[in-house]
């Protein structure tokens, strides 16, 4: 009985009589309050990024449908493209983007090349999109 006694004071800390509450310490709950704030942290951080990358992706995928539907006009219009640069605009998704349309020859003058560039705005500042497209004359 005597070391019955003993083992369960050293199991309790040590003290006779005392009693094991059998829950956590305070510095037990900091040290997993802070793995938790830490873990939550990246969480945010992560979701915010891919709400961005989201954003942007889409944006850009919009400019190049744009950019497409334009070379797509040009290869159905029955006149072919005079060489030059147009400007103008287009409504997709409820947003007004804005293009530029460089008109080239090429070696083949059956062929003109089209450089179109997509921006967000009428500034024109940033590409959203660049794509080349290639026209052959239309026949009579």
């Amino acid at each position: 009985m005597k070391a019955e006694r003993h083992w369960a004071c050293a199991r309790q800390g040590g003290r006779p009589g005392s009693v094991a509450a059998g829950g956590f310490t305070l510095l037990e709950i900091l040290v997993a309050l802070a793995v938790v704030a830490i873990a939550l942290g990246a969480l945010v951080s992560q979701a915010s990024q891919s709400l961005d990358h989201t954003a942007h992706l889409r944006e850009h995928t919009l400019a190049h449908w744009v950019a497409m539907n334009l070379v797509a006009e040009r290869q159905l219009a029955p006149q072919w493209p005079r060489v030059g640069v147009e400007r103008g605009s287009a409504l997709m998704a409820d947003r007004e983007w804005f293009w530029l349309v460089t008109v080239s020859e090429t070696a083949d003058r059956n062929v003109r090349r089209l450089d179109v560039e997509v921006h967000g705005d009428a500034r024109r500042q940033r590409a959203l999109a660049h794509l080349i497209a290639y026209v052959g004359r239309p026949l009579p």
